[in-house]
């Protein structure tokens, strides 16, 4: 099953890329989709810099949820 990202998900890498200087785990926002398998993610710093904007596939993201799914109950 394909992936579904949209703007402005939040998302992590799923591998190093060191060339980048980015490594597994950190964290980015899709700003804007290049193709279906291809986004722009910026990734920035907890001031709100950008350190690095780079196009990647979906297969090197990792969609994260900040709300538990609908189908599970929330604890008391």
């Amino acid at each position: 099953m394909k992936k579904r990202f949209k703007l402005p998900d939040v998302v992590a890498l799923s591998e190093d890329l060191p060339k980048e200087g980015l490594l597994k785990g950190q964290v980015g926002t899709i700003i804007e989709i290049l193709s279906d398998d291809y986004f722009e993610v910026e990734f920035s710093n907890d001031k709100g810099v950008t350190y690095s904007l780079i196009p990647l596939k979906s297969s090197q993201l990792i969609q994260l949820h900040f709300n538990p799914s609908k189908s599970k109950r929330a604890y008391a």
